[in-house]
């Protein structure tokens, strides 16, 4: 049967409405992907390294056109840090050392860092810290002699410097949360940190300090898993079709066997990471929507890297060796990260992809910048960030206000059209203090792109570089 012209035409549109809407729904599933895809969505990979514990003024806070250490008329850094205890104070110097000892980074000693904004309280705060703990990713701890007012550059870090120079540095990158690892783990996967009563969102309370920790963690109560119950970004990405993985390192050796190579694959030393670095087997979105499986060891991405099958979004996390949480040393951390970057560089997903570099918190190293105030948890300190990716301002430093929260937002506006990890819209309601990745304050990552230049060439680097310049005012 022929259908009249006009309703021909209204069918015409109903359907045409109809595929419009299911597109753009954010309950709809991830659009189509464009054979030509433009701007941001030429980013089809997005990767997040996560490393542990410096402040960016402890590695770039000597860095050319980087809001560093504050200098005197003479180009001399002017910070003198007091030390109460010994009626002086402490002036920044560089540190040629490969382990540093750090200083507490708990919420109080974020409170006592900061000191109501005169960010003079680090000395102290270390010299009060504890010292000779079994348990070395205690934040309350101090693994070692006071270092905190000292600095690295290219001499300790050519390889990080070298990144800034060819790609982004972000100069006003602050942890989410003014507190550590644990929570930041946790904010980073969900831009939360909470105790929840049982396996409602609405159950959960917002903890700072003291999330229920895994088993596996030293403080940890042997008697229960942990029941995060509130709603993490993996949920919206596997309503949308997202596809994504949790790297974590089981253990390899801090170096390739031939240190003059440029990438290797990682040789089993069977070490551990720590539960507090992978939270999201304790997630009840991960496990209700059978994504498990998508928790994998560190193996599988250099494999996913070599054939060209990295998943939309992923994150690394490194073992305890080779996180450069104090007493690990400053070069195993750098080698680990510059195979990382190598294996992608060399993957034939490279011309897609986006890596962010971070520090998890400042891990009590000192820091001259205020950090902003968001809601009750942050945000914390400043911490180093990086962009490397072939779409990169070449050479530029970023000086937007940003937090790992701006991760969240990044892959929210690639993938999920624009969607945010909002309790009023997600489905999941939970008594969070704030929507992160909407806040006004928070800049736009997306500004460190250029997508009109031709597509930066790889730089894989030696895992073992040889020593860099040394700064200079």
């Amino acid at each position: 049967m022929t259908l009249p012209a006009g309703v021909r035409t209204r069918a015409a549109l109903f359907v045409t409405l109809a595929v419009v809407l299911v597109a753009c729904s954010p309950g709809g599933g991830a659009p189509t992907a464009s054979p030509h895809p433009q701007g941001i969505h030429r980013i089809q990979h997005i990767i997040m390294i996560m490393q542990e514990n410096r402040s960016f003024d402890s590695y770039f806070g000597t860095y050319p056109g980087a809001d560093g250490f504050p200098r005197d008329a003479s180009g001399q850094i002017s910070v003198c840090v007091p030390d109460p205890e010994k009626g002086s104070c402490v002036r920044p110097v560089h540190d040629p050392r490969d382990v540093d000892a750090g200083g507490p980074h708990d919420a109080k000693a974020a409170i006592d860092d900061v000191d109501g904004g005169q960010m003079d309280g680090f000395v102290n705060a270390a010299e009060h810290g504890k010292r000779d703990c079994a348990d070395p990713t205690s934040p309350a701890c101090v693994n070692g002699a006071g270092d905190v007012t000292e600095y690295h550059d290219a001499r300790e870090i050519p390889n990080y410097w070298s990144y800034a120079r060819r790609f982004v540095l972000q100069d006003h990158m602050f942890e989410p949360n003014a507190s550590w690892s644990m929570p930041e783990h946790l904010f980073m996967v969900s831009e939360w940190s909470a105790r929840c009563k049982n396996h409602l969102p609405s159950s959960c309370v917002n903890n700072l300090d003291s999330p229920m920790q895994p088993p596996d963690s030293p403080t940890a109560p042997a008697s229960a898993n942990p029941d995060y119950a509130w709603t993490d970004l993996t949920y919206l990405m596997h309503r949308a079709g997202v596809s994504w993985r949790y790297y974590v390192e089981s253990g390899s050796e801090p170096d390739c066997e031939d240190g003059a190579a440029v990438t290797c694959r990682p040789v089993p030393q069977r070490a551990k990471t720590p539960g507090i670095w992978n939270p999201l087997p304790y997630f009840d979105t991960v496990k209700d929507d059978g994504q498990l499986q998508n928790i994998t060891d560190t193996s599988a991405f250099f494999t996913a890297a070599q054939h060209g099958t990295l998943p939309q979004v992923s994150w690394v996390i490194p073992s305890l060796i080779h996180s450069e949480h104090p007493p690990s040393k400053v070069s195993d951390g750098q080698a680990w990260v510059t195979r990382l970057v190598n294996a992608v560089m060399t993957s034939p997903d490279w011309d897609s992809t986006a890596i962010f570099l971070s520090w998890d918190d400042w891990g009590g190293f000192y820091d001259h910048v205020k950090p902003p105030v968001v809601d009750a948890n942050g945000y914390g300190l400043r911490v180093p960030g990086l962009l490397i990716s072939p779409f990169a301002r070449r050479g530029y430093v970023d000086h937007q206000v940003l937090s790992f929260d701006a991760y969240a937002k990044f892959i929210e506006d690639d993938f999920l059209g624009g969607q945010r990890l909002d309790p009023s819209t997600d489905g999941r309601p939970d008594p969070r203090p704030s929507v992160r990745d909407a806040e006004p304050i928070l800049g736009d990552l997306a500004r460190d792109f250029d997508f009109t230049q031709p597509p930066l060439p790889p730089m894989p680097l030696a895992t073992l570089p040889p020593p860099g310049p040394a700064s200079s005012p």
